[in-house]
């Protein structure tokens, strides 16, 4: 059972990260972005249930929770913790974390590079705030990405970071390169 280590609010005020004391998810992060998606997961299931949630994303021994404006922290802080503190253990693999790689993804070796680039350059940097990305597909030189955890709600996502995606991406892999986020 992973015991909550610290409760950390980030730069998203709608957003609040549990680091743990044992991990609860391993290797890449698992997003759910609603209530359907995360009916795959009891831990996520009970988060959504608990109302005004949408948002979990669980890496390695951190969760992150978005909420809506319709509570505050305060009321909701006391429904999570119990259910953050009974969440399974699950034990670590070797992979690098922080980037999720979609179907298909896996044997293209233009996005392999790019994953090697973003696990390198990018991820260190979203993961200090609580985010996190995931590399959904490509078209060409056209790189799908999806934000997650703190950095989906982040205004800086949409223009800074992406644009610093992009820059390195274009330098590291192919000047022709263009990110575009979904």
């Amino acid at each position: 059972m992973p015991k909550i280590a610290e409760i950390e609010y980030t730069p998203d005020p709608n957003v609040v990260r549990f680091m743990l004391k044992e991990p609860v998810a391993s290797g890449f992060p698992r997003v759910f972005q609603d209530i359907e998606a995360a009916s795959t997961d009891p831990t996520a299931a009970a988060l959504f249930a608990v109302g005004h949630i949408v948002s979990v994303f669980m890496m390695d021994k951190r969760l992150n929770v978005v909420k809506d404006d319709g509570a505050t922290w305060d009321e909701l802080l006391s429904k999570l913790a119990p259910i953050i503190r009974e969440a399974p253990s699950i034990a670590p693999s070797g992979d690098a974390p922080g980037i999720t790689i979609n179907e298909g993804v896996q044997d293209d070796p233009f996005l392999q590079k790019v994953l090697s680039v973003l696990k390198e350059h990018i991820y260190p940097f979203m993961a200090a705030d609580g985010g996190g990305l995931e590399v959904v597909s490509r078209n060409d030189k056209q790189v799908m990405i999806r934000y997650a955890g703190a950095c989906q709600s982040c205004p800086a996502g949409m223009v800074g970071t992406l644009m610093a995606i992009e820059g390195i991406l274009r330098a590291e892999v192919d000047p022709e390169i263009h990110v575009a986020t979904v």
